[in-house]
Protein backbone atom coordinates (compact mmCIF):
# COMPACT_ATOMS: atom_id res chain seq x y z
CA UNK A 1 0.00 0.00 0.00
CA UNK A 2 1.33 3.39 -1.46
CA UNK A 3 1.62 6.05 1.88
CA UNK A 4 2.61 9.04 1.82
CA UNK A 5 2.91 11.13 5.52
CA UNK A 6 1.28 14.66 5.36
CA UNK A 7 3.71 17.11 7.44
CA UNK A 8 2.59 20.45 9.45
CA UNK A 9 1.59 23.04 7.21
CA UNK A 10 2.43 21.01 3.97
CA UNK A 11 0.01 22.59 1.04
CA UNK A 12 -2.13 20.12 -1.14
CA UNK A 13 -0.40 20.45 -4.35
CA UNK A 14 2.71 19.04 -3.00
CA UNK A 15 1.53 16.23 -1.08
CA UNK A 16 -0.44 15.11 -4.10
CA UNK A 17 2.64 15.78 -6.21
CA UNK A 18 4.35 13.52 -3.81
CA UNK A 19 2.05 10.87 -4.07
CA UNK A 20 1.92 11.08 -7.75
CA UNK A 21 5.65 10.23 -7.49
CA UNK A 22 5.54 7.59 -5.42
CA UNK A 23 2.70 6.01 -7.44
CA UNK A 24 4.60 6.47 -10.60
CA UNK A 25 7.49 4.75 -8.85
CA UNK A 26 5.87 1.97 -7.36
CA UNK A 27 4.69 1.01 -11.38
CA UNK A 28 1.19 0.95 -9.66
CA UNK A 29 -0.39 2.32 -12.72
CA UNK A 30 0.96 0.81 -15.31
CA UNK A 31 -0.05 -2.87 -13.65
CA UNK A 32 -3.55 -1.75 -13.00
CA UNK A 33 -3.28 -1.10 -16.98
CA UNK A 34 -2.19 -4.23 -17.73
CA UNK A 35 -4.61 -6.04 -15.87
CA UNK A 36 -7.86 -4.16 -16.81
CA UNK A 37 -8.24 -7.14 -19.38
CA UNK A 38 -7.59 -10.73 -18.93
CA UNK A 39 -4.51 -11.62 -21.38
CA UNK A 40 -3.70 -15.13 -22.22
CA UNK A 41 -0.68 -16.85 -21.30
CA UNK A 42 0.54 -17.13 -25.05
CA UNK A 43 0.34 -13.81 -25.00
CA UNK A 44 1.79 -12.73 -21.93
CA UNK A 45 4.62 -15.20 -23.46
CA UNK A 46 4.78 -13.60 -26.27
CA UNK A 47 4.76 -9.88 -25.01
CA UNK A 48 7.78 -10.83 -22.98
CA UNK A 49 9.70 -12.16 -25.34
CA UNK A 50 9.23 -9.38 -27.59
CA UNK A 51 10.76 -6.84 -24.91
CA UNK A 52 13.26 -9.44 -24.08
CA UNK A 53 14.37 -8.98 -27.94
CA UNK A 54 13.86 -5.29 -27.67
CA UNK A 55 16.27 -5.21 -25.08
CA UNK A 56 18.97 -7.45 -26.53
CA UNK A 57 19.55 -5.56 -29.03
CA UNK A 58 19.46 -1.94 -27.50
CA UNK A 59 22.78 -3.78 -25.74
CA UNK A 60 23.97 -4.60 -28.78
CA UNK A 61 23.99 -1.57 -30.23
CA UNK A 62 25.05 0.10 -27.41
CA UNK A 63 28.24 -2.45 -27.25
CA UNK A 64 28.77 -1.73 -30.84
CA UNK A 65 28.90 1.97 -30.17
CA UNK A 66 31.45 1.77 -27.59
CA UNK A 67 33.91 0.50 -29.75
CA UNK A 68 34.05 3.21 -31.69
Amino acid sequence: MTQVIVEKGESFESVLKRFKKVVQEDRILSEVRQRRFYEKPCQIRKRKKAAKVRKSRRTTLKAQMRRY
